[in-house]
């Protein structure tokens, strides 16, 4: 018989200074979350790695204890970035595994959510496979949380049962993600971005407004696949629509390949003993050679602004670390590499109190997320700059194009 994670006494697991992770978003294991944070003035000093959260679990009060180290500032692991209690390590998505497996970042402990799988000696973490192998693996101690919400999943969602060296029963709330809902400029976007992508083609977006929007505007699309980093409640839709099939991937034919669920009930019950979805690491989901053998991949990214040049920054604004690296460079490269395959940017032209222009002259000094030389297709609401194999000037001429026309003429005198 297991105890409850809120009865879990950290101290006898953790030593000074052991860098304690887990999954992100709908990953986390809120149950162990809550109680270490609880603990945490009868622990010894740690330091947390995490990536995207969504929970109110992590406060910036709690560097009082913790040292944080992240790979973005998304979520709720926005208050740590904005409060600048949180060091930033800046990372492909594709790199994140590599990294811990060689101790380059270096992982501890581990907290999961886990479920028994049907397989004997499995478990599944269900929600989210991106980076738990690596972490797993490099893991001195594996705490994990029974939680039976979980949906089964298979392939890269699977830990085994002699992995896992402290079982609990998670006694409190899962996470869960509704999508966002688009305003009318996400849906002039993606608008945009749906005439672009053919019947046939392989999508991978991200969540929120926008994404939202993009498959609300491929409904009447068909045969269309999914290869992405995470997948949310309206992929669900496309799929019961017909419009969703895997039929023409090249690769994993008829499967939804993805790292995580970010959704609600709806995407968990979708997603459990579902033989046409499939669990994948980001050593694979992100993989080069994978995203190559893929046909015709439409990868749709956004970012905070794009430069006359085409160098994207997805990651500052306001001088606010509020985005990531993350996937993003991983499929602008993949989505080119492959068969028919185009990179889509897709964002608002701009700012939402319509005060900044998102097509700039200049990043001045702010980070380069994806550069210029590896770029594609840039899309606002006012239209579609084809930038690949396209000079500094044409770029220019193109972005400006597309610009809201309150600040093209600004940017031609820049």
């Amino acid at each position: 018989m297991t105890s409850a994670s809120s009865a879990l006494d950290f101290a006898r697991y953790l030593r000074p200074n052991d860098v304690v992770t887990w999954p992100q978003g709908t990953g986390e294991p809120l149950g162990l979350t809550r109680r270490l944070v609880e603990q945490r003035h009868a622990l010894p000093p740690l330091e947390l790695f995490i990536g995207m959260t969504t929970s109110n679990t992590l406060s910036p009060e709690h560097a009082d204890r913790f040292r944080f180290r992240t790979l973005n500032g998304a979520g709720t692991t926005r208050r740590l970035t904005t409060a600048n209690v949180a060091d930033i390590v800046p990372s492909y998505v594709s790199a994140v595994p590599g990294l811990v497996r060689s101790g380059a970042i270096r992982v501890d402990v581990v907290l999961l959510r886990v479920k028994r799988h049907p397989k004997p000696g499995y478990f599944t973490v269900g929600v989210m496979a991106d980076f738990v192998p690596a972490f797993v693996a490099a893991a001195r101690c594996v705490i994990a949380e029974i939680d039976d919400r979980l949906p089964v999943t298979s392939q890269d969602a699977l830990v085994a049962e002699s992995d896992i060296d402290v079982l609990t029963e998670c006694d409190t709330d899962e996470v869960l993600m509704a999508d966002a809902e688009p305003d009318d400029v996400d849906m002039r976007v993606a608008a945009r971005v749906a005439e672009l992508i053919p019947d046939g083609a392989t999508i991978q977006l991200g969540v929120g407004g926008l994404p939202v929007a993009v498959c609300r505007a491929l409904q009447a699309h068909r045969d269309l696949g999914v290869h992405s980093g995470v997948i949310s409640d309206v992929v669900v839709d496309l799929v019961e629509k017909g419009v969703v099939t895997n039929a023409r991937k090249g690769i994993d034919s008829g499967r939804t390949v993805t790292g995580g669920l970010f959704g609600t009930r709806r995407l968990m019950d979708f997603a459990n003993a579902n033989d046409a979805l499939e669990m994948r690491s980001s050593e694979y989901t992100h993989n080069q050679q994978v995203l190559a053998r893929v046909q015709n991949l439409y990868a749709i990214n956004s970012g905070v602004e794009v430069d006359l040049t085409g160098n994207v920054n997805s990651e500052i604004a306001a001088g606010r670390y509020l985005g990531a690296i993350g996937g993003q460079p991983d499929f602008v490269r993949g989505a080119v590499a492959s068969p028919g395959g185009r990179s889509i940017i897709a964002l608002p032209s701009t700012t939402p109190d319509g005060k900044h222009s998102r097509i700039v002259a200049s990043l001045e000094g702010r980070p380069v997320t994806t550069p210029r030389a590896d770029m594609d297709m840039v899309v606002t609401e006012y239209g579609v700059a084809e930038l690949r194999g396209r000079s500094l000037s044409e770029r220019a001429e193109r972005l400006r194009a597309i610009a809201h026309p309150a600040f093209r003429d600004r940017l031609e005198r820049a």
